[in-house]
């Protein structure tokens, strides 16, 4: 179990980058961490990873301490791997070779097995024998990822981890990797502004905001029930709409543009979105969206129909 309590942590000792973050995890578990750029996700990592030292609270893992280099010539904890945004890589080397490097020679045939398996989850076995340097930002990241799978850690840690990689790729890949991940039973934390990987494959989402736990819990709940219209930011677009003297955060697709209700609106403009249109409304003087199956011209009047999610099954 990997376990925080009330951890800050600081550069300078005056302005906190982490201010009393406390949590826990269950191995296997995946955790999702999300907030705007210059939150602290990204220091996060590097606390849990044992680069800083903390200024104050603990972090244990199976109840043995993780420190910082103030306790370690080396800093990092054996049991855990962490891929931040820069890859260090060795650009001379192949693909294999950077997965293989750290692995036993003693038992070769073994540390082949292992690479194959490996650049089967980050769909790159047909350039195993190419140099890293001479491959792409995302193929870059996939390498990294894959090294630090190599020697199977318990805990593993991801800034950013398909940021440079095309979206074609960055779907297969998300399948593949948090399916590995949960089959060798790895603990997971993710840093990252996509909530697909929040939705689609986290136990546990938390949010971070100006270096502090505002919002922790099950993705699913976060998203049908977010508490501020900065947790709800980082699912879609947002609308606040008081109804009634009741202040509601809406998602475009809870507002419904209908043939009749007693709620009005004008069409400002009109958004394509490939699956859908983001339809920008005026209401009195406020502006909101809606998504919708076609395209309104503007200045068309419409009536909305508010939906709410079905709160079956958000226990958790």
């Amino acid at each position: 179990m990997l376990q925080l309590q009330d951890i800050s942590f600081s550069y300078d000792k005056e302005k906190p980058l982490l201010k009393g973050i406390s949590f826990q995890l269950e191995k296997g578990d995946h955790l999702c961490v999300m907030g705007e750029s210059g939150c602290g996700k990204s220091t996060l990592l590097k606390v849990i990873y044992g680069l800083y030292d903390l200024d104050e609270g603990s972090i244990t893992w199976d109840e043995k301490p993780i420190l910082g280099p103030a306790y370690h010539l080396i800093p990092g904890m054996d049991f855990t791997k962490f891929v931040a945004q820069d890859f260090d890589l060795m650009p001379y080397l192949t693909v294999e070779e950077n997965i293989s490097k750290f692995l036993s020679r003693f038992y070769p045939e073994e540390s082949k097995k292992r690479t194959d398996e490996l650049l089967e989850v980050i769909e790159m076995t047909q350039f195993a024998k190419e140099k890293v340097k001479y491959l792409s930002g995302g193929q870059k990241q996939r390498v990294a990822i894959a090294r630090a799978l190599a020697k199977e850690p318990e805990l593993l840690l991801l800034d950013e981890p398909f940021g440079q990689i095309d979206n074609f790729k960055k779907n297969s890949l998300r399948r593949m990797l948090y399916k590995f991940l949960k089959e060798k039973n790895i603990t997971c934390i993710v840093a990252t502004h996509d909530s697909e990987d929040a939705l689609a494959f986290a136990d546990k989402m938390m949010v971070i905001q100006n270096g502090q736990n505002i919002s922790y819990g099950v993705p699913k709940k976060l998203f049908k029930d977010p508490q501020s219209v900065y947790v709800a930011s980082l699912f879609d677009e947002v609308n606040e709409l008081n109804l009634g003297g009741v202040k509601r955060l809406l998602y475009p697709q809870q507002i419904k543009i209908v043939e009749s209700s007693g709620l009005r609106a004008q069409v400002m403009n009109s958004y394509y979105q490939g699956t859908h249109w983001m339809i920008e409304l005026k209401i009195k003087d406020q502006i909101i969206f809606s998504n919708h199956h076609e395209d309104l011209k503007k200045n068309t009047p419409v009536h909305l129909l508010i939906e709410s999610f079905d709160q079956d099954n958000m226990e958790g």
